[in-house]
């Protein structure tokens, strides 16, 4: 049994990937809420006013999510605290927290980690981290249609995610909290083929298999 935790861009597919996981492995599903989010909405209308509450409502939503999580094996999480300070430092470069309150929110960070040092697990068996071409990411969100996502080329919100898109690589590359692969969400298309589910549910499982081997369950 395995925590598994998903990463990746707005529009990626995050969700569809642990329904999948969850499904095919007989595990439990954390899913990250956006509907009933009350600050989401308003960030992207207002992203310097709202960015910090943003990140403050993210982050406590995401600590308590992983928490569930690594009290017991067999879950999976669509979104997860290991790369919520990407979006904060994304927010900061553009002018929309300022360097108080990124303090503030590294210090916040830093203190939720060290409580999950003494978790039953000290962090996931695997991160999945999705990635693909910045045009299969607007295309993928425009075609979710949510409102307060789409965009224009050039507006502020494109700007958003294109600086977002360009730093997740390197978030992944730096990432060490556990053993991590990376999938092409321009490579397979689970959401219309069963033999690209099967496809990514065996490098998933390959990879678990490796894992155990090199620490016992």
């Amino acid at each position: 049994m395995s925590v598994i935790v998903l990463a990746g861009m707005i529009g990626a597919g995050k969700t569809s990937y642990t329904s999948l996981i969850a499904e095919r492995m007989g595990t439990q599903a954390f899913y990250e809420s956006v509907d009933y989010n009350p600050v989401l909405d308003k960030f992207y209308e207002e992203p310097k006013k709202w960015a910090f509450s943003l990140q403050i409502y993210f982050l406590n939503s995401r600590f308590r999510s992983i928490k569930d999580a690594l009290v017991h094996d067999n879950n999976v999480l669509d979104r997860s605290i290991y790369e919520d300070a990407l979006f904060t430092r994304i927010n900061h470069l553009q002018g929309n927290i300022s360097a108080i309150d990124m303090d503030i929110y590294e210090d916040l960070l830093a203190n939720m980690m060290e409580e999950l040092e003494g978790m039953p697990k000290k962090g996931p068996d695997l991160l999945i981290y999705l990635h693909g071409s910045f045009e299969t990411i607007l295309e993928r969100i425009q075609q979710r249609g949510r409102e307060f996502e789409q965009v224009e080329v050039g507006d502020e919100r494109y700007q958003y995610f294109k600086l977002l898109w360009e730093k997740y690589q390197g978030w992944y590359d730096a990432y060490d909290a556990s053993p991590k692969i990376s999938l092409s969400i321009d490579e397979f298309d689970i959401k219309h083929s069963l033999e690209d589910q099967n496809r990514v549910m065996a490098i998933i499982e390959e990879k678990l298999a490796e894992i155990r081997e090199v620490v016992p369950c």
